[in-house]
């Protein structure tokens, strides 16, 4: 299974750079051999997943340099599973794109997909912090690319705010770094994760302005509060499959979160303690309240799913902050939900303004074709963001009710006030697109005919995704227990770097 590890990242790359130069020309071979290389890396990461679940942590060296010294990339049930994540979104977005005539909007869609997709793998894959900083880079360069897709006034503004903001992002990611390696003399994640753990008390206090540092900038990519104005104006201009794209881009923040503080600065470290919980939790409850707040007063539809994304990264980071295996569980049961769940209503956002013409939420428009089912498909997504039953979001924010019952004071009427408050405005948006539209519609005429049939076919596959996710709930959360379990008992992933293990 070694070589297979690095595939994720070459295979789109090598297909990015063929699409750019053999096929810039020709839209039809752009869309079968982007397509094609999604299903193949689909395939590769299912085989890895198989192979995370079933094997110990597992390291690639690249050149053959062993860490910390070479470029390594780890594989462990994480790691997979978020690959994994990335491609079954990936081929929906990719299916809907070429569905409705997004990718021909430009030239270069399909090789900037792959680049994104080859960012994204990395980054997940990784296991050197300074390398995470370069696929942080090439997801910014390529989701840049992507943000501009089809061009326009407010989409370049909203692209230069994003590029702008995240450069600053950057920035500080190369001081943490600095400051880091400074104390450490490396950068490799299991070495590191033995050096702090072995750190005299006295000689922490520049490692901890480092994982501050760390922090800020996940907390950057995580659109956790305050930093986090930068998203609604960034994904309600981005095209619709891109926005629903960058549903996981927001979670690579909270991998990173995961991975480094449960890793390099556990609650137990004594280089950090318990300080990130302490700093994350407050964030998270307002990141929670704002983005529900921004749900129930959206001008637009485009603009309220972005503050749900934010609710549901809030949602996300409120579990990971207890920093338990209990609470890891659950937040990656939600990671996987609400990664689905706002992707849905991406694209549902997009299929009602190409009919609609508008995206708002001020006035009843006409109805527009297949408005019973779009008004269908939202009901669902909206059920499955607030967190209602039957769908898989309500078991996500039970589990980490749950993980959270030391924090009864603050966690829970925070997630549950927020829940109502998301329902109100969801129940109030699709009120004036669906009901008020029939209901003001004296004379609507013949329906226009329905729309393609394979922007569809990409959102009931992302909502199987949710169903499946719910009914397989049960087996779903036994391979995350695991999985975070293995997180609170790193020695086997600094074994695989032939690294001392921690005691």
């Amino acid at each position: 299974m070694t070589h297979w590890i690095i595939v994720p990242v070459v295979l789109p790359a090598v297909l990015g750079a063929l699409i750019v130069l053999a096929m810039r020309n020709d839209l039809l071979l752009q869309r079968v051999f982007g397509l094609a290389g999604t299903v193949a890396l689909l395939g590769v990461a299912l085989a890895l997943l198989r192979a995370a679940l079933l094997n110990p942590p597992e390291v690639y060296l690249l050149g053959n340099w062993p860490a910390p010294f070479g470029i390594v990339l780890m594989l462990d049930r994480l790691a997979a599973l978020m690959v994994l994540l990335t491609m079954v979104l990936a081929l929906f977005v990719q299916l809907y794109a070429i569905g409705t005539g997004w990718d021909a909007k430009g030239r270069h869609f399909h090789a900037l997909f792959l680049f994104q997709l080859m960012g994204l793998s990395g980054a997940f894959l990784t296991g050197d912090l300074f390398n995470l900083f370069v696929f942080f880079e090439v997801l910014l360069i390529a989701s840049y690319g992507l943000m501009i897709h089809g061009g326009g006034k407010d989409r370049l503004r909203a692209g230069v705010q994003y590029v702008a903001f995240n450069l600053v992002g950057s920035t500080l990611f190369l001081f943490a770094l600095a400051t880091i390696y400074s104390v450490t003399g490396t950068l490799n994640m299991a070495d590191l994760a033995v050096k702090v753990a072995l750190l005299p008390q006295g000689d922490t206090a520049l490692l901890r302005v480092g994982a501050m540092l760390l922090l800020l900038v996940f907390a950057i990519k995580g659109a956790l509060v305050p930093l986090q104005f930068w998203l609604p104006g960034t994904y309600a201009a981005a095209p619709g499959p891109v926005a629903a794209l960058f549903a996981v881009m927001t979670k690579v923040g909270a991998y990173a979160v995961i991975r480094v503080y449960t890793l390099i600065f556990p609650p137990t470290a004594p280089a950090t303690g318990p300080m990130t919980g302490d700093v994350l939790l407050p964030a998270a409850l307002v990141t929670l309240g704002i983005g529900a707040i921004g749900v129930l007063g959206a001008g637009t539809l485009a603009r309220l799913v972005a503050f749900a994304a934010i609710a549901s990264m809030g949602t996300l980071f409120t579990a990971i902050a207890l920093f338990t295996p209990q609470a890891t569980a659950a937040a990656l049961f939600y990671l996987l939900h609400s990664t689905f769940a706002t992707a849905i209503l991406f694209l549902l956002a997009d299929l009602v303004l190409s009919r609609r013409g508008a995206g708002t939420l001020r006035q009843a428009l006409p109805p527009v074709a297949q408005s019973g089912l779009l008004a269908a498909l939202f009901f669902a997504g909206a059920i499955a963001m607030a967190g209602m039953p039957p769908l898989s979001g309500f078991a996500g924010k039970l589990l980490i009710l749950q993980a959270a019952r030391d924090h009864m004071a603050t966690v829970w009427p925070v997630i549950l006030v927020t829940s109502l408050l998301m329902i109100l405005g969801f129940a109030a948006a699709g009120s004036t697109l669906f009901w008020k539209a029939h209901a003001s519609a004296r004379d609507p005429g013949p329906e226009p005919p329905p729309a393609a049939a394979l922007p569809l076919v990409a959102v009931f596959g992302l909502m199987a995704c949710l169903v499946a996710l719910t009914i397989l709930a049960g087996p779903v959360l036994r391979v995350l227990e695991a999985t975070a379990a293995d997180l609170y008992a790193p020695a086997p992933y600094t074994a695989a770097n032939a690294l001392p293990a921690q005691d």
